[in-house]
């Protein structure tokens, strides 16, 4: 059970000289992975699953933070990836499959009526934040759920070092199936909203006609209703939350599963608004770049073509079903639940007075881990994940939920811990879905 993890503590030696935080994402980074246990560095994957640099191999389940929606290597996004490589990548003018994906988009997307890229999902957040500004000559917004690591949004955080205090006068929160406390906002900077920006689901289910209201609502105040559908798209349905629960916004913006891992991200929508794109600046060299556009396609065609998506679901739900029977068969269910859809599900801890949400969470990723379980909180299945792989994880689950309950009632559950407690990347962002409003 214990790992040879020498190569990776090298690297990360190294890194520690070289690399601010050590990663280019903090999601992926130590405080989210705990020392000592956790790989720091990942060399390949196949299917569902991984190899960090040291050869030990773990079932993933975040599966590259929500990307990864057909499996590592899968053939025939490779091959189509490969086919453009022969062509190039970046050009001088620009590449016809910028046309090819857009027309497939604007016939998926509900709100698709034209089409913009980006690379992450903070491009195509702050180019739909850019937009609603423009159309509407108002500055202030309302966000509800995470959007990024632009100055529009950050400020509305507690990680707004480097971000003019003006900023934070322009953006409010609210929390998910919260009308009242978006009314309220609504009423108190009447004239001044421009947009209201929100992930449309995350784990907590909204409640009837929450986001018909929510629409309602931005319309009446003549703002721009954009939904983020990060993490929602191509997993919820092949045209993300809106068709799934048949609101459509004024924007959206998509990313993660639309390329299988390459980077891409799109900003789409109502033609009256992309139109204001001609007008604002958003411009950027790899914008264009083939490589991406090709997966894309070669993504969405596996999707339909496999019904990824009636997939996921039937194992996702699986996976949730199967987690609530081992929750009671060990008797945890005072310590840990799993909520949400089966394309997310999230394991929720529950402080108990002794411990905190994060310390058991420690625990769990640890022996998960150990056990060759990537552990990170949360399931976004994929194509790749196939029964012996759930069976596999469940089994761990089953002898780390005994593990887990005899810790936390013999009350020596931070001694056992074999590295440093991980940390909250932010503090209120995940609980704008869950419950705590900010400001």
């Amino acid at each position: 059970m214990k790992r040879n993890l020498t190569k990776s503590k090298e690297y990360f030696d190294i890194a520690k000289r070289l690399i601010p935080c050590q990663t280019q994402c903090l999601s992926k980074g130590p405080t989210q992975w705990i020392n000592n246990v956790a790989p720091h560095y990942l060399k390949g994957g196949k299917g569902c699953r991984v190899w960090d640099v040291d050869g030990n191999e773990y079932i993933d389940y975040a599966m590259g933070l929500g990307p990864v929606v057909l499996g590592y290597g899968n053939e025939s996004v490779d091959n189509a990836i490969k086919k453009q490589l022969e062509d190039g990548i970046s050009f001088t003018l620009c590449h016809y499959l910028e046309v090819e994906l857009a027309e497939k988009l604007v016939d998926i997307l509900p709100c698709a009526e034209m089409v913009r890229y980006g690379k992450n999902g903070s491009d195509v957040t702050s180019a739909a934040i850019k937009v609603a500004r423009s159309y509407t000559g108002r500055d202030k917004i309302i966000a509800c759920g995470y959007h990024g690591w632009q100055d529009w949004y950050v400020a509305s955080t507690e990680r707004d070092r480097g971000i003019p205090k003006v900023m934070k006068d322009l953006v409010f929160t609210f929390r998910y199936n919260d009308i009242e406390g978006l009314a309220s906002i609504l009423d108190k900077n009447k004239g001044e909203i421009s947009a209201v920006i929100m992930e449309p689901v995350t784990a907590i289910k909204p409640e009837k006609g929450f986001l018909e209201e929510v629409k309602k609502l931005t319309h009446e105040a003549g703002a721009i209703l954009i939904y983020d559908e990060m993490f929602t798209g191509f997993r919820w349905s092949l045209g993300g939350a809106q068709e799934y629960f048949n609101v459509i916004p004024d924007l959206a913006c998509f990313g993660k599963a639309m390329a299988n891992g390459m980077p891409l991200s799109t900003l789409v929508g109502k033609e009256e608004l992309m139109r204001e794109l001609e007008k604002v600046f958003y411009s950027f060299t790899f914008g264009g770049e083939a490589l991406s556009l090709a997966a894309s396609i070669a993504t969405i065609k596996e999707i339909e073509e496999k019904n990824v998506i009636e997939y996921i679901w039937d194992k996702g739900q699986m996976m949730i079903d199967d987690v609530k029977k081992l929750i009671e068969k060990n008797g945890v269910s005072s310590y840990l639940d799993i909520m949400g859809y089966p394309p997310k599900s999230i394991m929720v801890f529950k402080e108990t007075g002794e411990y905190t949400t994060m310390e058991m969470k420690t625990f769990f990723q640890q022996e998960c881990i150990k056990r060759g379980i990537l552990f990170i909180g949360y399931h976004t299945l994929s194509l790749a994940h196939r029964d012996s792989d759930i069976k596999e994880t469940l089994a761990v689950y089953d002898e780390v939920m005994g593990l887990f309950k005899n810790a936390v009632e013999s009350g020596d559950l931070k001694d056992r811990l074999e590295g440093p407690v991980l940390t909250q990347i932010f503090k209120n962002v995940g609980d704008r879905s869950a419950g705590l409003a900010k400001r």
